[in-house]
C-alpha cells in the first residue's frame, strides 16, 4: 500500500504541481507582452490561459499534500524533521500561491481586457517575484523529498 501510496503521491505533484510553476512563470512576460500590444487578441488569450491553467491545477494540487501526508503516515515519518520541513514549506508555497500569485494575476489579467491603463508598470515584475519565491519553495520540498536527511536509504 506504501507504495501505491507513494506513486499517486509523486505523479500528482508531476501533474498537478508541475503546470502551476510553468504556467506562473510563463505569465508575467506573455502579461507583458500582452500589455504591450494591447490590439493582440493571442496576447490577451494566453494570458487568460496561462491565469486558467494555475487556478485549476491549483486545487488538484490539493491531492498531493493528502496523499503525502498518507504515504508518510504508511511509511512511519510523520514526526521526522524533514517531513515537518516540507509540509512547513508547502504551506508557505500554497499561502504564496493564494494569496499573491493568483490575485495578482487576476488583477493583471482583468486589466488587459478591460483596461490595460489600470495595471502599473511594476505589477508583472513583482508578480514574477512572487512566481520565483513559490517555485523556489516547491523545488526545496522536492529537494527535501528526495534527499530525506537522516534517510536510511542511502540516498
Amino acid at each position: 500500500m506504501t507504495k501505491f501510496l507513494l506513486a499517486v503521491h509523486v505523479l500528482a505533484a508531476i501533474v498537478a504541481i508541475g503546470p502551476v510553476t510553468v504556467a506562473a512563470s510563463m505569465f508575467p512576460p506573455a502579461a507583458r507582452k500582452a500589455l504591450a500590444e494591447p490590439g493582440d487578441g493571442q496576447a490577451r488569450s494566453t494570458v487568460q490561459l496561462l491565469h486558467r491553467i494555475c487556478q485549476v491545477y491549483a486545487v488538484v494540487g490539493v491531492v498531493v499534500p493528502v496523499f503525502g501526508f498518507a504515504t508518510a503516515q504508511a511509511m512511519g515519518v510523520l514526526g521526522d524533521t524533514w517531513l515537518i520541513v516540507s509540509i512547513a514549506l508547502t504551506a508557505v508555497a500554497a499561502v504564496v500561491l493564494a494569496a499573491l500569485v493568483l490575485p495578482r494575476q487576476t488583477a493583471i489579467a482583468e486589466g488587459i481586457w478591460h483596461d490595460a491603463a489600470t495595471v502599473g508598470p511594476r505589477a508583472t515584475v513583482r508578480l514574477a517575484m512572487f512566481t520565483g519565491v513559490f517555485n523556489l519553495l516547491w523545488a526545496a520540498v522536492t529537494i527535501l523529498m528526495i534527499v530525506r536527511p537522516g534517510s536510511t536509504t542511502g540516498a
